[in-house]
């Protein structure tokens, strides 16, 4: 009986196992996860529109990113606590300093603004 029982269980514990979702490498959905938001501004802090802003992930070297708004914002969200990351901005060859998000910051919702200056 107790053979039974175990071999229940065990085939139990396995068609749940089987049945999970899969989890992405790299992104998270529950609450322990973090949002980098903000805007993309110009010289004069005017929104720029159709910027590009990229995510890097410093742990694995991945890069996303973003298409700014017309009001210059952008958001990145489902990203690991425990990486280190970098934002920067792209404007028509401009670009604006890199900004970095630690490990070691604990907020779960981060916003910058990129501030790109003109090369000209």
């Amino acid at each position: 009986m107790r053979t039974q029982t175990a071999i229940v269980s065990v085939f139990l514990l396995l068609v749940g196992l089987v049945l999970m979702p899969p989890v992405a490498t790299g992104q998270r959905t529950d609450s322990s996860s973090r949002i980098v938001s903000g805007r993309v501004v110009n010289a004069e802090d005017q929104p720029l529109a159709k910027a590009v802003v990229y995510l890097k992930d410093t742990k694995t070297l991945a890069i996303r990113s973003y298409i700014t708004q017309d009001d210059g914002a952008f958001r990145f969200s489902g990203l690991v606590p425990n990486v280190d990351y970098e934002v920067y901005a792209d404007f028509q060859g401009a670009r604006s300093n890199v900004k970095s998000l630690s490990a070691f910051d604990e907020h779960k919702q981060t916003m910058f603004t990129l501030k790109v200056r003109s090369g000209k």
